[in-house]
């Protein structure tokens, strides 16, 4: 793969199998197997056929209604969801922020998951102590709470750890999940002031949001996903621009905020 493509996706294709029963029990079972009948499922084709490169120092907002694919494409590129068909290929370390507190045991402090989080992320103890303050200095988390069993934050305070983490592991790719609009206003500020340092230091960010109005700041190009198929990708706010024609709802704030 060339050195200037930090993701590269061929054909992907992923689906996977439900059931279409309602409720799934231990009679059903036995009723099914007496009457030799298979249990009813059905195949979600949540990506289909896509291709794309990413550059290097890119930063891809990726667009689409609930149910298009995207938390599928973000799990999937983060070797989390496997593809049924095609392949992905990263050229580079990663971090993700996929959702809330992803990867976090709540029986543990929030001191031990950053530890995990790091020694998972490849670092080694020594640079991990080093980066630790740097990360609980930006969670800011309340007197205390950093020793504190996970079960007892807030969700606010979870995102907030979970932010810091994820963009103090200085990574050369950065996953994010509709996770920017963690935290009071405040630490919203300071979470976009840290996502524009990123982007300035020519990370490769790839960022899911139904907020289009940060997207179009942030973000140099986007992609928009509709049932599982690419439909635009470009300059983005041309993207966004497609993508609320599509929803017929306009520039109203509404369409550019995540609440």
């Amino acid at each position: 793969m060339p050195n200037e493509v930090a993701i590269r996706i061929e054909d992907l294709s992923l689906r996977y199998r439900v059931s279409v029963e309602s409720r799934v029990t231990l009679k059903n079972a036995v009723m099914r197997a007496g009457r030799r009948e298979k249990r009813r499922v059905r195949t979600i084709e949540a990506i289909k056929n896509l291709t794309i490169d990413i550059p290097h120092g890119s930063v891809v907002g990726v667009v689409g209604a609930n149910g298009a694919g995207k938390s599928t494409l973000m799990r999937s590129i983060a070797g989390i969801l496997p593809p049924t068909e095609g392949r992905i290929i990263v050229n580079g370390k990663v971090s993700t922020l996929l959702s809330l507190g992803v990867g976090f045991n709540g029986t543990l402090s929030g001191r031990d998951n950053v530890i995990l989080g790091g020694l998972a992320a490849g670092l080694d103890r020594e640079v991990l102590e080093a980066k630790f303050e740097d990360i609980a200095a930006f969670a800011d988390l309340p007197d205390g709470f950093i020793d504190l069993p996970m079960r007892t934050y807030s969700a606010g305070m979870y995102g907030r750890l979970a932010f810091s983490v994820a963009v103090n592991m200085t990574p050369d790719i950065l996953l994010i999940d509709e996770a920017l609009a963690t935290g009071d206003a405040a630490f919203k500020e300071k979470s976009f002031d840290k996502m524009r340092q990123l982007c300035e230091e020519a990370r490769t960010i790839v960022i899911v949001s139904h907020a289009l109005g940060i997207l179009n700041e942030l973000c140099t190009s986007a992609m928009w996903l509709n049932k599982g198929q690419m439909l635009a990708y470009g300059e983005v706010e041309k993207v966004t621009d497609q993508y609320l024609d599509f929803l017929n709802v306009g520039k109203v704030p509404s369409a550019l905020e995540d609440f």
